[in-house]
């Protein structure tokens, strides 16, 4: 089954972005609806689906061979970046709930370290958990490379190729 926007199996039935809309955006709100507790969020991740799919390159009238199968597959990967930024929010609250209060950062130093950390977060979505790891571990915890290693159980130089990985990923996307 082919979820990638590609010619259709009956050239005649080529789907305008508005009919897509019109045709499958009630279900996918309800679908997403299922998925999520919250309306306003489903409705929004809806919205997100469509739009990633006005930003794909080539022709507004798009001709799919399983529409709501290649819909799903992008609202659920919107669900995870929703998932994931969600639980990065409620780590960061439950550190400033920690915190005392005339320490605690103002509203708007609050939503800029919050954004950072949905950068930083992104940056290293497309490493591996390992890789991740070492350099969160490294980078947050201020662990020496012997300690990375000795809890990954890898080897020192492996923790040095991690880094490097890590690093160049930071880097490339800074770019």
């Amino acid at each position: 089954m082919t979820y990638a926007v590609s010619p259709a199996a009956d050239p005649q039935s080529p789907f305008s972005l508005s009919q897509l809309y019109g045709q499958h955006h009630p279900w996918l709100l309800r679908w997403l609806r299922g998925k999520l507790s919250c309306t306003d969020h489903a409705a929004d991740l809806a919205q997100d689906t469509f739009v990633k799919l006005l930003a794909t390159p080539g022709e507004p009238a798009l001709t799919l061979r399983e529409p709501r199968a290649y819909l799903t597959t992008v609202a659920r990967r919107l669900l995870i970046d929703h998932y994931r930024r969600q639980s990065l929010e409620q780590a960061w609250l439950a550190t400033l709930a920690q915190l005392p209060a005339p320490t605690a950062p103002s509203a708007e130093e609050r939503l800029l370290i919050l954004e950072t950390l949905h950068q930083i977060d992104a940056m290293l979505d497309g490493l591996g958990v390992k890789v991740r790891t070492a350099f969160l571990l490294s980078q947050l915890e201020g662990m020496a490379y012997a300690d990375i290693a000795a809890r990954l159980q890898v080897s020192e130089r492996t923790v040095k190729r991690y880094m490097v990985q890590a690093l160049t990923q930071c880097i490339v996307l800074l770019a």
